[in-house]
């Protein structure tokens, strides 16, 4: 999607291989929102990425009318909450309307973020195999908590197998979803199955459902292009560590 709407102008920096950026594709898809998107390269960030995100200098960033927020969860909620982004004729909602449920909703968010998502990004960032397997290990170790998430908010799959249960797709499946094409390329890469049939079965199902969604298939990355783009981050790591 690329363009703009009643005069609102809509531009999305970003990088392919990043889930936070993917996150906030999979929202504007899921919204029907048109928007311009530029492609940056992180070894040469662009002028543009650097004014608009001074203190990461980071993806994504969003700029609407010229004003431009940062990080993926604040975007996410952004869309979620400014009127623009429900005029486009879509029915999604990311955000419960109970304010417990979006409580709910924001606390599983930042578990991903914070439990899994944190030391993840410190194994792909690792200098040797000890190191990486450590990290993985307190991956693993978070897994099982998100399952009992996903199981509280479908009462047990009564209510759908998404995290947004009966409401069906929503801000926890947004946020996880931009990872989704990484569960799957670990798997090819070492043999590490993160959502695992028989001990997390719900987020096995989870996995399958969400990539058999439109959003997904339109917003989400080749895995063969992500398992390459994973060995090269973690051959280049691993030279690092062995200067």
């Amino acid at each position: 999607m690329a363009g703009e709407r009643g005069g609102e102008e809509l531009k999305l920096l970003g990088h392919w291989g990043s889930g936070f950026v993917l996150r906030v594709r999979l929202a504007l898809y899921l919204k029907g929102v048109h928007y311009s998107y530029v492609e940056e390269d992180l070894r040469n960030k662009s002028d543009l990425l650097l004014r608009c995100n001074p203190v990461h200098k980071a993806v994504p960033v969003l700029i609407h009318n010229g004003r431009p927020i940062c990080e993926s969860q604040v975007i996410l909620q952004y869309i979620e909450e400014t009127p623009f982004f429900s005029g486009s004729g879509s029915t999604c909602t990311l955000l419960p309307a109970d304010p417990h449920e979006r409580a709910v909703a924001r606390f599983w968010a930042a578990y991903v973020d914070d439990e899994i998502g944190a030391p993840w990004d410190k194994a792909f960032r690792s200098g040797t195999e000890e190191e990486r397997a450590a990290w993985m290990g307190k991956v693993a170790a978070a897994v099982p908590g998100l399952e009992r998430g996903l199981t509280e908010c479908t009462d047990g799959g009564r209510k759908g197998c998404f995290f947004g249960g009966a409401g069906g797709v929503g801000y926890v499946d947004v946020v996880l979803g931009g990872v989704a094409p990484y569960v799957h390329a670990m798997e090819k890469v070492s043999g590490e199955r993160l959502f695992d049939g028989e001990k997390t079965p719900m987020l096995a199902a989870w996995l399958e459902r969400f990539g058999e969604l439109e959003v997904a298939r339109a917003v989400l990355p080749d895995v063969d292009r992500v398992v390459g783009y994973v060995r090269m981050i973690l051959a280049k790591n691993a030279a690092k560590g062995a200067e």
